[in-house]
């Protein structure tokens, strides 16, 4: 029984990584029981998701906001793998330069 609650536990934080909707099922999915795991998980997703609609703000400004956007897009990408990996794994690491911030941004998230 225990094997089956992580193995749940660990679909909720890979489907936090998968598109918006994934977020969106995670979230609910994770209401009932309020997993550590999955919480941890739906919080790094969620300022992934953030940060890419700043840099589609930012995409707006001709030539300056496309180069910032571009290297953004760039480091969201690595970011959401790496996040993804972590999830897979079962570590509940925070992604690099921001993770952190996105735990103390979003603690009452999840």
């Amino acid at each position: 029984m225990e094997n089956q609650n992580q193995t749940s536990d660990k679909v909720i934080g890979i489907l936090a990584y998968i598109t918006i909707f994934g977020l969106i099922i995670a979230f609910i999915m994770n209401q009932e029981k309020k997993d550590p795991f999955g919480s941890y998980h739906i919080r790094q997703a969620l300022g992934i998701f953030i940060c890419s609609l700043a840099l589609s703000a930012i995409a707006m400004v001709p030539f300056v906001g496309w180069a910032v956007a571009v290297i953004g897009w760039l480091l969201i990408l690595v970011l959401w793998v790496m996040g993804l990996i972590n999830a897979i794994s079962g570590n509940m690491k925070p992604v690099p330069v921001l993770g952190e911030k996105f735990e103390e941004w979003f603690k009452t998230v999840g």
